[in-house]
C-alpha cells in the first residue's frame, strides 16, 4: 500500500480491495466480514411481535435480519434523474435487496457543512421523504453533525439498513460452470450522469441516472428461478462486479459485448471524455447469476419492472480463464477485463 490514501482508494476497484484486504479484514476479521457482500446476514431471528405482510418474516414472525451501511458524497449532489437524498435510500435498500433481503428499516445521518443553504437540505429530505416512501422502508434513527466552512463540500450522508431475509442464496460458492450471467437493463447510467453534471459539457436531455430501488427487481428473479448471487455493480460498474464474482475462484465468466445494454447517451459521453462504459457506476441496475435453464424466465419477469426493458444474458460460466472475466468483443477477439485501475471518476456515489 501507498503512505497516504488517494482517490484510488475509494474507487470500488484494485485499490479499494487492497486497503480492505490489507487493513480492514486483519484486524476486523470475522465470519460476517470474510464474506464481504453488500451487507451481513445475522445470526439468529429476530423476535418481538414482528408482524411481515409481504412473506419476509420467517416462522413465528421471526426472520433472520440483514444489515448494511453505506455513505455518499456525490458531486454534485443533484444531477438529472435525482439528487443525494434519492441515492442514499436506493442505495441501502439495493444492498440489502441484493442479499435476499426486504428492506424495512434504514437510519439517516448527515454530515453539513456551515453555510450550506436551508432551502437545499428541504429539497434533500424531501427527496429521502419521497424515495424511503416508495421503497416501503422507515426513516427509524439518525444524527446530524455540522463542520466548519471549508472543512466539508456541502453534504454528505451515512445510510444503514435493516431487512427481513427472503431468499437465501448460496452466493460465490454456489456459481457453477454453465451458469448465465444476467444484466437487468442498460448500464452506466449514473456514473455518465453524473459526469455529465459535472462537467456541463453533455447536454443532459437524454442522459438520466439510472439510480431506483431494486427490491422488486430481487424478488422477481428469485420467484422466476435458481439464483446464485446478485449484485448491484456501483463503484468500479458491471467489469469489476463480474470479477468479485470470480476472484478466488475456479471459474471464469464469459460475456459477449454485443449482448450488453449500453444507451447510446451514455455511449456518446463515455466516448467524449475518454470513459469505458463497462466501468461506470451504475445506482438502479442488477447483475445475478443464474441456473441456465431459468435464465429466460427471469429475464422475462426483469423485462415487465421499471428500468428493466434492456434486461439480457451477456455472459456464461465457464472454466477458460479461472478468475477472471473475458470479453468477446465486438470484432470477434476476446480481452481480459480486470477490476477497475484507479480512479475513473471520484464522487460518483
Amino acid at each position: 500500500m501507498e503512505e497516504i490514501i488517494t482517490l484510488d482508494y475509494g474507487s470500488g476497484g484494485q485499490k479499494t480491495s487492497e486497503l480492505i484486504e490489507a487493513m480492514l479484514l486483519p484486524a476486523l476479521d470475522n465470519p460476517a466480514l470474510q464474506q464481504l457482500s453488500d451487507g451481513a446476514v445475522l445470526a439468529g431471528p429476530v423476535h418481538g411481535g414482528v408482524s411481515e405482510t409481504d412473506g419476509s418474516a420467517g416462522p413465528n414472525g421471526s426472520s433472520p435480519i440483514v444489515f448494511s451501511t453505506d455513505s455518499f458524497v456525490v458531486s454534485p449532489w443533484r444531477f438529472p434523474g435525482g439528487d443525494i437524498g434519492k441515492l442514499c435510500v436506493c442505495g441501502t435498500v439495493n444492498d440489502l435487496s441484493m442479499m435476499g433481503a426486504v428492506p424495512k428499516y434504514l437510519s439517516l445521518s448527515l454530515i453539513l457543512e456551515e453555510g450550506f443553504y436551508i432551502r437545499d437540505l428541504k429539497e434533500i429530505i424531501a427527496s429521502v421523504a419521497r424515495e424511503a416512501n416508495a421503497a416501503g422502508v422507515h426513516i427509524v434513527t439518525g444524527d446530524t453533525k455540522v463542520v466548519e466552512h471549508g472543512k466539508g463540500d456541502g453534504i454528505y450522508i451515512n445510510t444503514s439498513g435493516i431487512g427481513f431475509l427472503k431468499n437465501p442464496m448460496p452466493g460465490k460458492a454456489g456459481i457453477t460452470e454453465g451458469d448465465a450471467v444476467i444484466v437487468s437493463g442498460s448500464i452506466g447510467c449514473h456514473g455518465a450522469c453524473v459526469m455529465m453534471a459535472r462537467t456541463g459539457i453533455i447536454n443532459g436531455d437524454a442522459l438520466f441516472s439510472d439510480c431506483q430501488p431494486l427490491t422488486a427487481h430481487a424478488l422477481a428473479a428469485a420467484a422466476s428461478g435458481r439464483v446464485r448471487i446478485m449484485r448491484d455493480p456501483t463503484r468500479g460498474g458491471l467489469a469489476t462486479t463480474l470479477n468479485e464474482f470470480t476472484e478466488g475462484t475456479g471459474l471464469c465468466i464469459e460475456v459477449d459485448e454485443d449482448t450488453i445494454p449500453i444507451d447510446p447517451a451514455v455511449a456518446a459521453a463515455c466516448d467524449l471524455l475518454g470513459f469505458d462504459p463497462l466501468y461506470c457506476a451504475c445506482e438502479g441496475r442488477m447483475l445475478a447469476v443464474t441456473a441456465p435453464e431459468d435464465a429466460e424466465a427471469i429475464v422475462s419477469a426483469l423485462r415487465r419492472l421499471p428500468g428493466s426493458k434492456n434486461a439480457s444474458v451477456i455472459g456464461t460460466v465457464t472454466r477458460r480463464r479461472p478468475g477472471h472475466v473475458l470479453l468477446k468483443t465486438t470484432l470477434g477477439g476476446h480481452r481480459l477485463l480486470g477490476k477497475l485501475s484507479g480512479q475513473q471518476l471520484p464522487r460518483i456515489c
